[in-house]
């Protein structure tokens, strides 16, 4: 899948200063809370592609048929997302479960329409989030 067009520069420069605040702000607030039962976000666990360094990053994952979508708010080019392209791998703690994931997908918002609930679409519609990734459950777990 290609890439989202690149938004206009206002736009860009908006959503580029939410992304930074959210990873230095809200992420660490938020990783007390992520993965938990009864919690909308999830946890991803992924190891850097340069560093071997283990990391995790707050998400919303949404359970489907195969695996889970995560919407891409901040497109296809943050770290979390590199590193997982790259190792293949890697685990999703949702409502306090653990899941090994692997083979991710980038997939647009139609292709993701089909799998979600009509609220989730409408969620992620009014968000303008038109990226997201798929990925498959890897431990077999249903």
């Amino acid at each position: 899948m290609a890439d989202t067009p690149a938004p206009a520069p206002r736009a860009a420069s908006a959503r580029d200063a939410v992304r930074v605040f959210n990873k230095y702000v809200t992420n660490p607030v938020m990783m007390r809370l992520a993965g938990r039962r009864h919690w909308y976000a999830s946890v991803i666990r992924h190891t850097g592609r340069r560093t071997g360094k283990p990391y995790a990053t707050p998400v919303v994952a949404e359970p489907v048929a195969e695996g889970f979508l995560i919407p891409l708010p901040y497109g296809t080019h943050v770290d979390w997302l590199r590193n997982l392209q790259y190792s293949g791998t890697a685990t999703i703690q949702y409502q306090g479960r653990v899941y090994a994931v692997g083979s991710p997908e980038i997939v647009d918002a139609a292709a993701a329409a089909q799998q979600l609930s009509a609220r989730r679409r409408r969620q992620f519609r009014r968000f303008g989030i038109d990226r997201f990734v798929c990925v498959q459950r890897a431990d077999g777990d249903s």
